[in-house]
């Protein structure tokens, strides 16, 4: 709530991040106003934190995919299309998601090439 508007206002409420801002003295068609651009701005600001978080999740699932399809690659002299093939049939056959069998891929091959270092001397 503000009493007057100036630039130094202005740019401190900018500074919050504030969705609305009501004028003093308040009157009834200003406050409700203002309360439904915050509250469609809010909507609107949850709306896009809920998608970006699923492409997070599914970016990451792509950046698995890929690195266990490069393992798969490495570790069976196999084309890139036939990794994939072998995650996707993997999954079909488990009932389960090919970023999960990615998943299972990358883990066993970090704590199989753990077992496989030397011993350091001391």
């Amino acid at each position: 709530m503000v009493t007057y508007e100036n630039p130094t206002i202005v740019e401190a409420v900018l500074e919050l991040g504030a969705k609305a801002v009501l004028p003093s003295p308040v009157r009834s068609f200003g406050l409700l106003s203002t309360l439904v651009v915050a509250r469609e701005a809010h909507k609107e600001s949850r709306a896009l934190a809920r998608r970006l978080n699923k492409m997070e999740i599914k970016l990451l699932g792509v950046r698995r995919l890929t690195e266990a399809k490069a393992i798969l690659m490495k570790m069976h002299d196999v084309t890139e299309a036939r990794a994939y093939d072998m995650i996707r049939d993997q999954a079909m056959g488990k009932r389960t998601t090919m970023e999960e069998i990615a998943t299972s891929i990358v883990n066993a091959n970090g704590i199989l090439s753990m077992t496989g270092r030397k011993p350091a001397e001391g």
